[in-house]
């Protein structure tokens, strides 16, 4: 029997590396699935490709930047914690937003209050500014937070997310994991829930 002419590995020899790679420039798929094998370098190519979109999502949540960041960070870490239950089922960029939809309500119920996202400051240029108008709006964006915060927290943020950033019901229920027709529900109670909240503040 004639012996391989083939060279043989030498034991122990280093393993082959592969070409350096530049992981600012992989898909999500490529690298979720490299940081499900175990690539520390791909997980965190994911936390740093997507931080600034979690952060921005919190601030909108959340009216405090204390708590904004904390979800931020609680969000980032549920990912590193849980990437290995993602099943790629929606994008990556969907698990990861209803990853830092529930981080912000975490952090609303430790708070004991529900602090759900600042009414934005009336921008539209009026006729005639003036001081009276001012404190109208104000009084408004007061007594609409204080309208949230009484509401259901699921209600309140359904709320948010479809009349204040816009959201489908679709993006609701791909953000929140409820169904679109829970979501749509949510919506209309929060609504009729608000309007009450307001017409007693008036009358009071």
């Amino acid at each position: 029997m004639q012996p391989s002419l083939r060279p043989r590995r030498r034991i122990g020899a280093a393993p082959r590396h592969e070409p350096h790679l530049h992981y600012d420039k992989l898909s999500d798929p490529i690298l979720v699935r490299r940081a499900k094998d175990g690539d520390e370098r791909a997980l965190q190519a994911l936390c740093e490709r997507h931080a600034p979109r979690v952060e921005r999502l919190a601030k909108r949540l959340l009216d405090d930047p204390e708590d904004a960041r904390d979800a931020a960070q609680d969000a980032l870490a549920k990912l590193c914690v849980k990437l290995g239950q993602f099943r790629g089922e929606a994008a990556f960029s969907t698990w990861l937003h209803r990853l830092t939809v529930n981080a912000c309500r975490d952090v609303v119920d430790r708070r004991g209050a529900c602090r759900l996202v600042p009414l934005e400051y009336d921008a539209r240029v009026a006729p005639e500014p003036s001081p009276a108008r001012e404190a109208e709006l104000a009084e408004l964006r007061a007594g609409l937070r204080a309208g949230l915060a009484e509401l259901p927290a699921d209600q309140a943020r359904v709320l948010v997310l479809k009349d204040v950033l816009g959201y489908s019901f679709r993006q609701i229920s791909d953000a929140s994991g409820m169904p679109v027709g829970t979501a749509k529900c949510y919506a209309h109670r929060a609504r009729a829930g608000m309007r009450e909240l307001l017409e007693e503040g008036a009358v009071a």
